[in-house]
């Protein structure tokens, strides 16, 4: 990967904060008015610089966003439902499976996108949800302090290399949405074999930030992580962290966006809502969306993150995500993580 030097690690932020908020050109949104409160699993720094630019595209919206992981997300909802009314009016997730669930039980509202034959990526035919960025899960080393030659190429030996033992980590997929997504793409891929020899590894089970920092220290010598987070460090800190494109493929998820339907969202507000998923799609929106280190869902943007490989160079090697399993399968592939990499193995 291509390595760049800045003089400082501010300078590095303050020239990704501009190119965030700084949109070329903005549609009129100033008939657009009400309240919006959105659910999300995006980095927390992400969202702050997408709200300072919402509050320019939509002068007369209030938005408001909830962060957190996938797991505490669908936790969350799941309490709300009880009571009948949700807490937000939309929704962007990790992954798709979580919207296969809440189109089926009713949740969601359907709005035509105009220009959805621009979408690179699978969408709900009804309307109902789109893609709206794109998380790549990768491997990662520190080549401060190993060669690449000594670290694992592959998603297969990153889990079969008995040298590699307790010096890996990856993210939980009981809380990740990307994360559980890779486990369903791995097993599809390599079977449950590849589960157990993962657990005799010794793998740590935590944060992608935690393994970043011991990947830093040195605590491990590879990790198993979404590669926004490391081309994050490589521009605003510039950290020597780098990617590796598996040999066996990456998997890259295309996490969705979603309006909940009035009779169930918090402000009873889908046109508004479906005004700003609108602009999260148009090519404004995506290319604030890479500015985030994320990938954009369209076929017309041009732009991809810092240091990363362009995206049609990505999609030629990559391990699918069959959707409809990791919704119907959850609980039965969560139990056989648990079992195989979270319990010791002999």
């Amino acid at each position: 990967m291509k390595r760049k030097t800045f003089l400082t690690a501010a300078l590095a932020v303050g020239m990704v904060l501009e190119g965030i908020c700084c949109t070329a050109v903005m549609a009129d949104n100033s008939d657009v008015s009400g309240k919006v409160v959105i659910y999300t699993s995006m980095y927390e720094d992400v969202i702050d610089e997408m709200q300072e630019t919402l509050e320019d595209v939509f002068p007369n919206v209030e938005i408001e966003f909830f962060q957190g992981g996938s797991g505490t997300i669908q936790s969350k909802i799941a309490a709300e439902m009880e009571s009948g009314k949700l807490g937000c009016d939309l929704l962007m997730v990790a992954e798709p499976s979580y919207s296969l669930e809440l189109k089926e039980k009713g949740i969601l509202y359907p709005h035509e996108f105009a220009d959805k034959d621009k979408l690179v990526f699978d969408y709900d035919e009804d309307g109902y949800w789109y893609p709206v960025r794109v998380c790549n899960m990768v491997l990662a080393y520190n080549p401060d302090m190993y060669e690449e030659s000594e670290v694992p190429a592959s998603m297969k030996d990153f889990a079969e290399n008995p040298d590699m033992k307790g010096e890996l980590s990856m993210s939980n997929p009981l809380t990740s949405g990307t994360a559980y997504s890779s486990v369903v793409g791995l097993l599809d891929k390599y079977g449950e074999d590849y589960f157990k020899a993962l657990g005799k590894q010794d793998v740590a089970i935590e944060s992608g930030s935690v393994a970043l920092t011991k990947l830093e220290t040195g605590e491990c010598r590879e990790i198993m992580v979404l590669e926004e987070s490391v081309l994050m460090k490589r521009e605003t800190e510039g950290s020597d962290l780098t990617v590796i494109y598996p040999e066996d493929g990456c998997i890259p998820v295309p996490s969705p966006v979603m309006i909940v339907d009035d009779k169930y969202s918090a402000n009873a507000n889908a046109e508004t809502a479906a005004a700003v998923e609108e602009y999260f799609l148009s090519p404004e929106g995506q290319k604030q969306i890479v500015k985030g280190w994320m990938y954009a869902v369209r076929n017309d943007i041009e732009e991809y993150p810092y240091d990363a490989v362009p995206l049609d160079k990505l999609l030629e090697n990559t391990i699918p995500v069959d959707w409809e399993k990791c919704y119907r399968q959850r609980e039965e592939i969560r139990t056989m993580f648990q079992e195989y990499v979270t319990v010791p193995q002999e």
